[in-house]
């Protein structure tokens, strides 16, 4: 375990998840909401306490990789390298310049969004690699699963704490990982690099953003092994407990989306052709289509199961479906936009726990589950009552 407090699975009951969507500057509201619960993990267990030291995994897609890769990357002693405090002042004073329109011209900008990525990526990849510096998968303090999609071979791939142990091939620098994960379609580029594996022999990735892959990682987060953990001789945990799901606690967060506006209708869209299918009314559709339709899907599934297993306390899905266009931007990194954002998710804290109306897609008050705050709470103390637990038998074994 060196440094960390991040303790094996197999010496407690349960396997601790966190999952967290891709959203661009929208990940200001799961930021706000880690910043909420390591607060409350802090009042259990003692100021030092970090939201790695508390997961088996945790997943991330695009902006979600990046707060993944914060917030299991080691400092200097073996500690996470940011609380979850850090995160939104992150976003506040980057953001601006990450998606920055200084030179973006309004009577050129649907031509420029037809012919190149909107922003050139350039302070992104510098604050990304500043922050992390040369820190790599396998160091991470506990196991985190980022997916990519590779163009050149059409298919995901997803780096895993786990396969970069046993992969060296796999074993990238988290900065790189983290530029490719969030190298949106339209607005970042594609981002290639390569890792070196044995000598003389390089392994090539060509790489855009996991959200064409999976927008919401909760699934790939519970993949049993090969992704998120090891097998039995890793004294991890076995297959078996893995795909037991009544004993996983799990905390799905979403960057909010704009249901309630109905952005499109079928009127307006029967006359897209490629263009509009690309651009339109200062977006992408297709782009919003299956980011958003994957997203929804995981949720649903995992809805679907805990619901059949009775164990829906042990899901929790934190998501605003009511966001206005500018809030549900990507890149609307304004002071106004991010300050609003911040306002949302504080709100949504005091907002009863919803889910997901399955003909709908609405999300709708659950009975009987209080507000985001008390159940983000409620998994504290979960989360803290296990933790305990595997001190303890740990300490038996000594």
């Amino acid at each position: 375990m060196g440094t960390s407090d991040v303790m094996p699975s197999t010496y407690g009951r349960r396997i601790t998840v966190l999952s967290i969507d891709g959203g661009g500057i929208r990940g200001i509201i799961p930021a706000t909401m880690l910043s909420f619960l390591e607060l409350k993990l802090q009042e259990l267990d003692g100021e030092d306490a970090r939201i790695a030291d508390y997961f088996d995994v945790i997943a991330g897609t695009s902006t979600g990789g990046l707060i993944a890769a914060m917030l299991t990357a080691p400092d200097e002693n073996g500690r996470p390298l940011c609380k979850g405090e850090d995160i939104v002042p992150f976003y506040l004073r980057h953001g601006p310049k990450i998606f920055s329109r200084k030179n973006y011209k309004k009577m050129t900008m649907k031509m420029d969004a037809l012919m190149r990525p909107k922003y050139s990526g350039k302070y992104l990849r510098k604050t990304i690699c500043m922050v992390l510096g040369d820190r790599r998968l396998h160091e991470t303090l506990t196991s985190v699963v980022i997916p990519t999609f590779d163009i050149k071979l059409l298919q995901p791939t997803v780096f895993t704490t786990f396969e970069a142990k046993m992969d060296p091939s796999k074993d990238a620098l988290l900065s790189d990982i983290c530029i490719a994960t969030a190298s949106a379609p339209t607005y970042f580029p594609a981002y290639a690099f390569h890792t070196k594996y044995s000598e003389g022999t390089d392994r090539e990735f060509h790489l855009v953003d996991g959200g064409i892959a999976a927008n919401n990682p909760a699934l790939l987060a519970l993949k049993p092994t090969g992704v998120a953990f090891p097998s039995e001789q890793e004294h991890e945990v076995s297959q078996g407990q893995a795909l037991n799901y009544e004993n996983h606690l799990i905390i799905s967060l979403g960057t909010g989306t704009s249901k309630m506006g109905k952005k499109y209708d079928a009127k307006t869209a029967e006359k897209w052709g490629i263009l509009g299918w690309l651009y339109s009314e200062g977006s992408s559709p297709l782009v919003d289509a299956f980011t958003y339709a994957g997203a929804d899907m995981v949720d649903l599934h995992m809805s679907l199961i805990f619901k059949a297993i009775k164990s829906e306390h042990n899901y929790l899905r934190i998501q605003d479906d009511k966001l206005s266009e500018d809030e549900s931007s990507t890149d609307k990194a304004t002071k106004k936009n991010m300050r609003n954002l911040v306002e949302i998710a504080e709100k949504l804290l005091h907002k009863p726990v919803s889910r997901m109306n399955l003909d709908s897609g609405i999300f709708e008050p659950a009975d009987n589950e209080g507000t985001y705050a008390e159940a983000l709470s409620r998994f504290a103390k979960l989360l803290s009552e296990e933790r305990r637990l595997r001190k303890a038998e740990i300490g038996k074994q000594l």
